[in-house]
This record gives C-alpha cells, structure tokens and sequence, in this order.
C-alpha cells in the first residue's frame, strides 16, 4: 500500500501478530499462581509469600535487566531482542513443568522466564516505528499493551480450571507449550523490517538518549505522572499478585478469585479502547487521566468491601476499566510533554516504577495481612488512600502543549 512518499507493507499484521504471541506467552507465565496462591502453597509446602514471590520476581528481575534489554534492542533489532525473550520464556517455560514438582526449581524458571520480559516488552515501539506509518504507531503499541492484557486473562482464569481437571504438573506444562508455539512462530516469520521504510525519510524512530533522559527528570509534570504510576501500577500488580489471597477471607474459592481477577483485566481491555479514543477526539489528556484514576477508586473500595459475588465481579470490571485505561493514556500523555524525547525513554521509566512499586506493595500487603483471619482489608484500604493521592495529584497535571496545538512537531 503506498502512502505519500513511502511503501507499508500488509505483512506488518504478520509481524505484529505473532510478537503478540510471545507477549501473551510470557504474561501468562508471569501471573500463573496469583488465582492459586493457596493451592500452590500447600503442593510445595511452602507460605503464600514464597508462591507471591514467583510472580513477583518478574518485577524484580525486570529493574535490572531493563536498560540491557533496551540496549540489546536498539544495538541488534527488535528481532533479535524479542528472539532472546521468547528463547527464554520457551525454555524455562517448558522447565517450569517438567519440574514442576520441586519449588526451587519452578523459582529458578520463573527467573528466567522474567529475563525475557524486558526483552519483549521493551521491543514493542521499535517494532510499531519500524513497520508501522506514523498514523499507525500508536494502534500498533495498542495492540502490543492488548495482548498483555489477554495474557493476564488467560494465566488469571484458565490456570485455576486446568490445576482443578488436570494437575500442577499439567498445568505447567500446557503454559510451556503455549510458549514454545510462539517462539517458533515469531523464529519463522517476524522479519527484522520492511523492505522500504515505513514513513517519509527522518522519520524513523529515535534512539535512546541520555539527553533526553535528564530533559525529563526535570519536567514537573512528568515527575508528578511517574508518581502516579507508581501508585496506579503498583496498586495492580499487588492486587493481581494477591488476588485469591484478597478474596478467600471473604469465602470466595480461588475460581471465583481467577474470574474476578480475569474480568478486572477484561475491564482494562474495553477501558483501554474507550477512554483513550474519547481523549483522541477530544484533543485532551488531563481530564479523562482525573476520570481513569477516581473511577479505579471507587471500584477498588467496591474490591476491599464486597461480599456479594455479583457485587464483587462489577467492582473489578470498574477497577479494570479506569486503572488499566490510565495505562496508554498516560504513555501517551508522557510522550506528549517530554517531546522531542524519545517515546520509549518516557515508557520505560513510567514501567519501571510500577515494577518498583509492585515489590513494595506486595511485600507490604503481606506483612499487614490480619494473623487470625489472614484478611488483607487493612493493606486494601491504604491502597485507596494512595489512590485518593494520586487523583489529587492528577489534578495538578497541564494539558499537553503537543496536543492542543501550541507546540508543533
């Protein structure tokens, strides 16, 4: 198809397509034992916070190994970046169940499969800049976010039904096999890129730079997003980690958990569409990142206090659909007030706190867990408040200057 001066290519959806795979792959592979804490702790023999620190470890892992994963991709293309995330999420994804009945072991896959993430997850604006025209880059990293999220569904609400009809081991090994189909489909038909380039010449992406880094640690705005960030994304991945943890004092079972955690991510999904094109059309961001952050408030005080299962599965569909819709807004949002800095910079720091986060909010829900009842309400309620704290925060965002036409690219 040609566009102005320049080629795009239909095999860009390929490309696309099976990247997507390794994501769901590995995302899936991060979140399997949030739904089944409880089982997973009494199979190993071991406390739910040796079973959290397996997904947790990601989010460790991913603090250090995001800058040489960023490095690998911009030095040898996102092919070879991704091709050495979806290696090791294959791998240890097919380790993890062949030995799945020692914990160590499991552990020590769950690590290497965290090794890959940022390998994935870093490569997903290379790949939209170099196969995608400008007008299409942010659906393409859309889509990217997408299949995060449906990774996070599938690992959520299917790992509970495949331990209950089959076991841990099988369970395990129906994950690593997922992952060893899209290793080798991304190894046999992602290319690296498209004949021609995807946009009119001196558009291609920018590198990573170090200027463009500092430029952004002194923009107040942007400071005040990465704390929002560091609330909003570490609020979900404590919850996610902790979901069935969260529930069982109330007497929900841990398919009831893997549903309501499931339907939470279905709820970023459709918030993740809406809210963001609604902010397109209206040529603002602020505003509707205030919305995303109070309504994820309130669904999350409907996820603290419900005792009711309907109540419970429309509390985590609103949770959903404001906290992960704030998602792609604020990358966009922090794209728009570092410019001329690089999009991925500004991603990656927002990322990286909520994986900051994510360890500091896990390791606090356990320690304030109730010792008879093992209620977690006390942690959730604090969580609100930092919620409060950062909708308060939010309100003191500027429009961007890029959006609204005062500043031209």
């Amino acid at each position: 198809m040609e566009e102005g001066n320049f080629k795009v290519y239909k095999y860009r959806w390929v490309v696309l397509a099976v990247f997507m795979l390794v994501i769901l792959a590995n995302q899936m592979m991060w979140i399997t034992f949030a739904s089944i804490t409880s089982i997973a702790a009494d199979f190993y023999a071991v406390s739910d916070l040796s079973i959290g620190l397996l997904s947790m470890s990601f989010m460790i892992v991913y603090i250090f190994m995001a800058i040489p994963a960023s490095w690998t991709i911009d030095t040898y293309g996102f092919r070879v970046g991704v091709g050495i995330g979806a290696a090791l999420t294959c791998i240890f994804g097919l380790t993890r169940g062949l030995m799945a009945g020692d914990y160590t072991l499991v552990l020590i896959s769950q690590i290497g499969i965290a090794i890959g993430q940022p390998f994935i997850l870093n490569a997903i604006t290379p790949l939209a800049a170099k196969w995608f025209p400008i007008g299409e880059r942010a659906m393409a990293a859309g889509m990217g976010t997408l299949a995060m999220y449906v990774g996070i569904i599938a690992g959520l609400i299917l790992t509970p039904f495949l331990v209950t009809s089959m076991d841990m081991q099988g369970m395990l090994v129906v994950s690593g096999m997922i992952g060893l189909a899209a290793a080798v489909l991304f190894f046999v038909f992602a290319r690296e890129r498209p004949p021609t380039p995807a946009c009119p010449p001196g558009m291609e992406a920018r590198s990573l730079m170090w200027d463009g880094l500092k430029q952004m640690l002194v923009n107040r705005n942007f400071i005040l997003l990465l704390v929002v960030f560091f609330i909003g994304l570490g609020v979900f991945n404590s919850i996610t980690t902790w979901i069935e943890d969260i529930l069982s004092p109330r007497g929900f079972s841990s398919t009831q958990a893997g549903i309501a955690g499931g339907l939470m991510v279905v709820g970023g999904v459709v918030g993740a569409l809406v809210l963001p094109m609604l902010s397109d059309r209206r040529r603002v961001r602020v505003p509707f990142l205030n919305l995303a952050v109070l309504g994820a408030t309130i669904g999350l005080a409907g996820v603290t206090f419900a005792t009711t299962y309907p109540l419970l599965l429309a509390a985590s569909f609103i949770t959903g659909f404001f906290l992960l819709s704030a998602g792609p807004l604020g990358f966009q949002y922090g794209a728009e007030i570092t410019y001329p800095a690089p999009e991925g910079t500004s991603n990656g720091l927002l990322l990286m706190m909520g994986q900051i986060s994510g360890i500091l909010f896990i390791f606090a829900m356990d320690a304030f867990k109730a010792p008879d009842t093992g209620s977690m309400t006390a942690s959730l309620v604090i969580l609100i408040g930092l919620m409060i704290v950062g909708f308060v925060l939010t309100t003191r965002l500027k429009e961007s200057a890029l959006l609204s036409g005062q500043l031209k690219e």
